[in-house]
């Protein structure tokens, strides 16, 4: 019988187990280390991959999977005439999602490619609604509808204790790098629409506390959070503090505590962090 499949990339950080429950998807990126490509695949685990890239020479290098492997995913999933949704990271992030796009127009299948303008478990809360809802016999039109009013109503933070990965990786300037480098400054940013926009800075963890008391008032005052989750590169005993708080203030919720992929903490360096959420009308 067809249905609907669901793809996205190895930039979604969500559980293992419920990929599989849900039978996402996930065509991998690569990461480059010393002149040495690997795949951001279960070979590649987030902690493992924290170590190769403390002792690496370089900044490692990522780049988006060949059209190739998508054409070929999609040409394999659609065969018995399911459609295909395949949601990406933001372009602001990678040429993925372009990659997706030419693919989809190559490949015998019927596929729809979304910008998910977002990654890590911002991306993952849209493609597990989307896995859901093509579950329960939902159709494409109305997955789309769903999917993008987790897109509008989802908030990403990240935490970085460093910016040397994010100057070396050009997405901030190397002035301000070292000006904070030298203060010895965390930053706390809001990520929206691929732009990544200071929310609070400051000498050591405190900063990262402080910010976090806001926090917790701003998801106070809101009556409908569907879902929490946190991520962290390197960075467990303070993210389980944070989770620790959160959970008791939605004791009945479900908030998953991943590492990050080598994707995402190639770009945000040992010790970031970051929290999503998003709300439901």
């Amino acid at each position: 019988m067809a249905k609907l499949k669901i793809v996205t990339d190895s930039s979604c950080t969500m559980e293992k187990a419920l990929q599989e429950k849900l039978d996402i998807q996930i065509v991998p990126l690569s990461v480059m280390i010393d002149g040495v490509l690997y795949k951001d695949d279960e070979t590649l685990p987030g902690e493992k991959f924290m170590s190769m890239m403390a002792s690496a020479k370089e900044l490692p290098k990522t780049s988006q999977p060949p059209i190739g492997e998508f054409v070929e995913l999609f040409d394999e999933l659609g065969a018995d005439g399911s459609q295909i949704l395949s949601i990406h990271m933001t372009k602001g992030l990678s040429g993925t999602v372009e990659a997706a796009r030419q693919a989809s127009n190559l490949s015998k299948s019927d596929v729809t490619v979304i910008d998910s303008d977002t990654t890590d478990q911002g991306l993952s809360f849209q493609v597990i609604k989307a896995a859901e809802m093509a579950r329960a016999g939902n159709s494409l039109a109305e997955v789309l509808v769903a999917v993008e009013k987790v897109r509008e109503n989802t908030k990403l933070y990240i935490g970085v204790s460093t910016l040397d990965n994010l100057v070396k990786g050009g997405r901030i300037s190397r002035a301000t790098g070292i000006l904070s480098n030298l203060l010895n400054m965390r930053v706390v940013m809001d990520f929206d629409h691929s732009e990544l926009i200071p929310v609070v800075k400051g000498r050591g963890t405190k900063t990262f506390t402080k910010w976090f008391d806001g926090l917790k008032k701003e998801l106070q005052q809101k009556t409908n959070v569907k879902s929490i989750g946190i991520s962290h590169a390197d960075g467990l005993a303070l993210c389980e503090e944070f989770k620790k708080e959160l959970q008791e203030l939605f004791p009945e919720m479900h908030i998953p505590l991943l590492h990050t992929t080598p994707i995402i903490a190639t770009h945000t360096g040992k010790g970031a962090f970051a929290i999503t959420y998003y709300t439901e009308d």
